[in-house]
Formats: structure tokens, sequence, C-alpha cells
């Protein structure tokens, strides 16, 4: 498979799809260190500090005054973005602004990663603004990267290109973890206390991994950028456009509907992953060798994307992984159901399940990206996939909080029953999406612009 993968093979534009990937590449320091490996433990036990736990008896175990200002930090950050993505993305269309903005927030983001590194014990006004205002950046940084994809592919390409930057990206996830490994057991870094130097290699990694894009990648500047009003007024009159010509991007809102639910099941298992391996007793050395399994199984996942969904379509290539993703559910449910004290005794099969969580993040992420893509006209991108990132920050939001309550209040396996059906509800409303009609408004929609800049 790997062999028949020639992402840049074939493309007019090699050098600008690499750029483009090596975005995916660098971003992946902040996902994985900041967001969902390092910084998150290193902000409970060293900033905020050792707390009390909740009376025993209590409905939920306490997990601290951590825990509750880190869920803060992140909730906050994610609904600011979610209000800003629209607003971002219109003014990035309507001014030529996307690299520039992309590069802005990139550099903002690393910039505040090295210094969070700086952050110690009970400077926790001062760590959870800065990790708010680098997650905001590396968010909006995120939709602006997706807004390039109709620019840099064909309705052809577009899978194989949308695959190639997700691959890049657990490339770049999978060295990273082996660096840090490798820096734990040699340099002796095992130690929370010690985990700043893990921030400034994950900034440095930012920093030096947008070079290619700040060298190479390009963006499409509107013909007649809005002039004759300030940026607001020109933002605000682009986005109710696209709100009046709702009925054109029907397939769009469709897509985007199934999108939001099924996202919901995903950024559930993102958040919450770590969390259940520990149930089947899985301490830091092969927790880190779980996070290294997905990292493996996602990159595949990612591949086989890259490989077969030119082939058989976006849509289908969702509904392949979306029935993976059900499987692992059904899985993830079984496994539920084993006593806790035989849990550790059948940690193999924990194992085996996790390949599917791996194969479904790597997979659902690149097909459904494309599918955006095809429905976006190329003058709307980073309004569209602004669009698009804001369900899928919403759906953070609520899948997260709704799956954590359900476990919490009603037991694992009661929460493995809410996340089979968020993809089951998923897959269902996916069946709605005519993707013909969904590219067909696209392309209207470029001619009509065309003409409209050329008048």
């Amino acid at each position: 498979m790997a062999r028949r993968f020639r992402p840049f093979t074939s493309l007019p534009n090699p050098r600008e799809v690499f750029a483009w990937a090596m975005y995916d590449l660098a971003n992946q320091s902040f996902t994985l260190l900041m967001i969902t490996l390092l910084f998150p433990i290193y902000f409970k036990d060293v900033i905020v500090g050792q707390v009390a736990p909740v009376a025993s008896g209590a409905a939920m175990t306490g997990t601290g005054r951590g825990d509750s200002l880190w869920s803060i930090a992140g909730g906050v950050s994610l609904f600011i973005v979610v209000l800003a993505s629209p607003f971002v993305g219109a003014a990035a269309d309507a001014y030529g602004l996307k690299k520039r903005l992309l590069m802005t927030t990139g550099a903002f983001c690393a910039l505040l990663t090295i210094g969070l590194s700086f952050m110690g014990p009970n400077q926790v006004v001062f760590a959870m603004v800065a990790f708010m205002l680098a997650n905001i950046a590396y968010q909006l940084g995120e939709n602006l990267l997706a807004g390039f994809l109709p620019e840099i592919s064909t309705p052809r390409n577009i899978g194989r290109v949308s695959a190639t930057g997700w691959a890049f990206g657990y490339a770049g996830a999978l060295v990273l973890q082996i660096v840090i490994v490798v820096a734990m057991l040699a340099l002796g870094l095992k130690d929370t206390s010690k985990w700043p130097v893990f921030f400034v290699l994950a900034g440095v990694w930012f920093l030096l991994g947008m070079m290619p894009p700040a060298l190479w990648l390009h963006e499409t500047k509107p013909r007649h950028a809005s002039s004759g009003r300030n940026l607001i007024s020109a933002t605000l009159a682009r986005t109710a456009e696209t709100v009046r010509r709702a009925t054109e991007y029907r397939q769009l809102a469709r897509f985007l509907i199934a999108f939001f639910v099924y996202a919901l099941g995903v950024q559930a298992i993102i958040y919450f992953a770590g969390v259940i391996a520990k149930d089947f007793g899985m301490g830091d050395v092969k927790l880190m060798m779980f996070a290294l399994q997905l990292s493996v199984t996602a990159g595949i996942g990612a591949i086989a994307t890259g490989l077969y969904q030119d082939k058989i379509g976006a849509k289908t290539t969702v509904f392949v992984f979306l029935g993976v993703w059900i499987v692992t559910a059904i899985g993830l449910l079984a496994l539920s159901l084993i006593p806790n004290d035989l849990r550790e005794a059948n940690q193999w099969a924990f194992w085996v399940v996790g390949n599917g969580v791996g194969l479904g993040l790597g997979g659902i992420g690149t097909a459904s990206r494309s599918m955006v893509g095809l429905f976006t006209p190329k003058q709307r991108t980073a309004e569209f996939f602004g669009l698009w990132g804001m369900t899928y920050k919403m759906a953070g939001a609520i899948g997260v909080l709704s799956f954590g309550q359900v476990r919490a209040q009603l037991g694992d396996s009661k929460s493995m029953m809410l996340l089979l059906g968020f993809f089951v509800a998923g897959m269902l409303l996916l069946l709605r999406v005519n993707s013909a009609a969904g590219m067909r408004a696209a392309r209207r929609a470029e001619r009509r612009e065309s003409h409209a800049e050329s008048a």
C-alpha cells in the first residue's frame, strides 16, 4: 500500500501540495503535546498543583480544581472559535488574506507555546490566558489551512491531496511521540516538572514546519477585493450573502448536519481514549505505546483514503469509515461490560479495538474534509471551511460534555451506547446527501462569481 501511495505523482503542483501538507505536520506538535498528552497534565499537576479529591461517595469522583480550570480554558477557547470562524473565513476570502492569516495565527500559536514553557506553580491565570490564545490561533489556523484544499486540488484528485495532508500530520505525530519517549527514558525527563522542554520543542517544531508553506503556498486572490467598506461591514455582507443563498448550498448544509452528529462521537473518543485506556490498567509507558499505535493505524487510514477515495467517491469513503467507527463502538461497548477486576487480564482486547479507533480517526477526517471541498466554490473556500471548522468545534464541546456526563453519571456501558448512537445517526443522515447535486451547485456559484468579478 505504501508503495502505491505516491501523493505527488502526476500532480501539476507537487511543491505547493507538499508545502500545504507540511503545515499539517507542523501543527501536530500543538495538537499532540499541548492539547492531548503533556500540557494538560503539567497544567493540573504543576501549575495548579495537587488538590484534595471530592469526598468519597460522591456521584462523580472528583478530578480537582485543575481539571475544572483546564475544561474552562479548553471550552471557552473553542466557543470563541465557533463564534469567530465564519467571520474570519469570510474576511480572508473577501480580502485575499488567507495565507497571511494562516502564517500569523501559526506563528502566534508557536510563540505562545514556547511561552508556556516558562509557566510554573501558581501561575494559573497567565497559563490559562496564554493557552486559550494559543488554542484560538491554532483552531482558526486549521480552518484557514483547510480552505486551501479546493485551490490546490481538482475534483479528480481532491481525496488524494486531502489524504496527503492528513498522512503528513500523523507522520509528524509519530515522530514526535518517538522523540518524547526516547527523551523521557534516555534523558530522565519522565518527571512532569521537567516537561517544559517539550513545550519549547513543540513551538520550534511548529515554526520550522511553517517555512515550506510560507515560501511555496499560494492562494487565489479575489479579482476585486472588497473595497469602499471597512473590514467588518464587508465581512458581514459576505456572510449575509451566504445565508441568503443557503438553499443553493443545500447539500453542503445536509452534509454539515451529518458531519456534526458523527463528529460528536469522534471528538468524544479523542478526549476520552486515554481515560478509557487507563481503565484497562495501562500505565504511563503503555499509554504512550497505545498512542503510538493510534498514530500508526491513523496514518494507514489516511493513506488508504488517499489511494481509494478518488476512485470510489468521498461520500462512499465516509460511509466506509463510519462503518469502521460503528464496529469499533460495538467493540468498546462489549469491553465496557467486562467487570473491572477482569479488565487488565483482557487488556489485549482493548489493543485490538484500538486499531479501529486509529483507522477511524485517520480516514473520517480526510474524507469529510474532501466532501466540504467538493461542495465549496473556490471564491468562498475560507468562509465555507470556517463553517466546517465551526461545526467540528461545536461538536467537540457538545460531544465531549455529553459523553463525559453520561459516563460519570450512568457508567461506561451507557456512554458507549451513546457513542454508537452518534455514528449510526450520522450514517443515516449522510444518506440524504446528494454528492452530484452539491458539486453542481458549487460549480454554478463559481461561474456566477467569476462573471460578477469580470463585469
